[in-house]
């Protein structure tokens, strides 16, 4: 089952990056404003033109915005682990590989 709250935020998540406002993202999708809103609240679904429109405006690929409803997806999480991590200093990085591990180990002892 899809779940249009997750494709919601994940919009919103990426829109607010761009620093696009709904209305820009309207504008460069070709959707109405309203619909944009809905579309981040979830209060209605999406088509798959409309999903490839914003998409597209938002310079974001589809698995990116869906991939949280998709089994196969991990590409996309270390995608997105390695672009956190690019901006870290040494330190970080060796503070947050130990937070992984310890993570990883809880997470696989459930």
């Amino acid at each position: 089952m899809i779940d249009y709250k997750i494709i919601g935020e994940r919009i919103r998540e990426l829109r607010i990056k761009k620093g696009y406002t709904q209305a820009y993202l309207a504008e460069l999708s070709g959707i109405e404003p309203s619909n944009i809103s809905h579309i981040e609240r979830a209060a209605t679904k999406l088509s798959l033109p409309t999903l490839v429109s914003i998409a597209n405006a938002l310079g974001a690929t589809l698995d990116e915005i869906v991939y949280d409803n998709l089994e196969k997806s991990a590409h996309i999480s270390q995608g997105e682990i390695n672009s956190l991590l690019a901006d870290c200093n040494d330190s970080e990085l060796r503070a947050l590989t130990e937070i992984i591990k310890t993570t990883k180990s809880i997470l696989r002892k459930r």
